[in-house]
């Protein structure tokens, strides 16, 4: 769009402009984070509807830079004051007209403007006389919609979905390994006072108790199971499971090993017919869905068929999740297929096995690189045409590494929020991080809960 000014000459009393501007959850928090005002009015939360922040009146009295500076008279436009009067609240989702209005011009190239903010139920929200120096010299400049650069807003939108969909859903009985560590017994007791797990503690009740002291947590009406041995407390958790008395396990400080080992014990585990794979579900800002990254904690270097189960592991999730026909990128490190390269193979085996229906649910393509898999034009430069390549919803790793790598490079380098599960199993296991925020460890448990129902929908849950 092209900008042109007006002189001081051009302008004349009841010369006009405005623009329309709707109030976004956005516009609050870069407010918050430039003016350092954390005012919890104005800033929309977890714990409420959005709908109900108050966009704070600074913000909408500098909204009206926004005319003066693109149109009236601007480019070049100084300030040299503006009065304010607030006269009501702006709201998110409220769309708001700027108007100002040329009332009187000045001496030395000034001009006084008559500046007023409405809602989109005509009324003034804001009102109030700028003086501003007018522009010296004719401009006309183009600003195109990629010539400022985006504010990226680490917000997780998806996540807070999830979190809506569990609530007012029965509490899952969820049975909790080993919660002897502050931040083990603390999730779990995050997740019970949101509603969305009822936690059995299976572990020391000395440590779990000296936990609970430590942080100020009341274990009142909580459930606890004495058994300070982890490989017993595991088969505990495995046992309430079978006998449906708790619809998903949590792991808690106890090595990985001693919790899948009772899963997977032949006779008394939970083996639901298809090998167990972990799968982060990431909330990733700026992408605009849920992205599942699989395998980065079980199968170190998984076969082909193994990546068979962890592909289908990773569809169901995704279905349990509301997605419709998930896409699942098979990761390589080229699009094309490459005998050298064991994983090109493997990729092009499970695209194949898709299309013969040997993995149901999704659509699966690959070999993808992470560029083509991940975005559209990159796809395009490679000729790629799929309906997989640059839209996946599901990165299927080649081995744990790459896996563990890839979810580690979105959390701490691109802001993304991680749940983590185990899949395959007949009931899904909660596996949460000493570095995960509260956010995260909660989003785990809506999704275990979500796709705990799911198992029971399609007949293959273990409670």
């Amino acid at each position: 769009m092209i900008r042109r000014n007006k002189l001081w000459d051009d302008l004349s009393v009841g010369d006009r402009a405005s623009l329309k501007r709707q109030c976004t959850a956005n516009d609050l928090y870069v407010f918050a984070h430039a003016s350092g005002n954390l005012n919890p009015l104005h800033l929309p939360n977890d714990e409420h509807d959005t709908h109900e922040a108050v966009a704070p009146s600074m913000w909408v009295g500098s909204l009206f830079s926004s005319v003066i500076g693109n149109s009236l008279p601007g480019p070049g436009s100084l300030y040299r004051s503006q009065t304010l009067e607030f006269m009501g609240r702006a709201r998110i989702g409220d769309e708001l007209t700027i108007t100002v209005t040329v009332i009187e011009k000045l001496p030395d190239q000034m001009v006084r403007l008559d500046t007023q903010v409405t809602n989109d139920r005509g009324r003034v929200l804001c009102a109030g006389v700028a003086e501003v120096q007018t522009p010296t010299s004719r401009v006309a400049i183009e600003i195109a919609e990629g010539d400022i650069p985006e504010v990226l807003i680490t917000r997780h939108a998806h996540f807070d979905r999830i979190l809506e969909e569990v609530e007012g859903l029965d509490p899952i009985p969820t049975a909790v390994v080993a919660p002897e560590e502050p931040d083990a017994l603390g999730g779990a007791l995050l997740a019970a006072r949101h509603g969305i797990i009822k936690p059995v503690l299976i572990g020391s009740r000395r440590l779990i108790e000296q936990c609970a002291e430590e942080t100020g947590d009341d274990l009142t009406g909580i459930e606890i199971i004495d058994e300070a041995r982890h490989d017993k407390a595991a088969a505990c958790a495995v046992a309430m499971a079978r006998a449906g008395q708790v619809g998903a396990l949590m792991k808690g400080h106890l090595h990985t090993s001693d919790l899948l080992s009772a899963i997977l014990k032949k006779g008394e585990g939970l083996r639901a017919g298809r090998r167990l794979s972990h799968a982060f579900i990431m909330d990733v800002p700026g992408l605009d869905h849920l992205l599942v990254v699989t395998d980065a904690a079980v199968n170190i270097a998984p076969t082909l068929m193994d990546k068979v189960d962890i592909c289908q592991n990773s569809i169901d999730l995704c279905l349990a999740l509301g997605m419709d026909q998930p896409k699942v990128g098979v990761l390589s490190a080229v699009e094309t297929v490459n005998p050298a390269i064991q994983s090109t193979l493997d990729a092009a085996a499970l695209s194949k096995m898709a299309e013969r229906g040997q993995i149901k649910g999704g659509l699966v393509d690959g070999p993808l690189a992470m560029d083509n898999a991940m975005d559209v034009n990159a796809a395009r430069t490679k000729g790629i045409t799929s309906l997989v390549a640059g839209r996946a919803e599901v990165l299927l790793a080649p081995n744990l590494e790459a896996g563990n790598m890839l979810a580690k490079e979105l959390t701490f380098v691109a802001h993304a929020e991680a749940g983590g599960l185990v899949l395959g199993a007949r009931v899904p296991v909660i596996v949460t991080s000493r570095a995960d925020g509260e956010k995260a460890r909660l989003a785990s448990c809506a999704v275990a809960a979500l796709y705990s129902q799911w198992l029971l929908r399609n007949g293959r849950g273990g409670h």
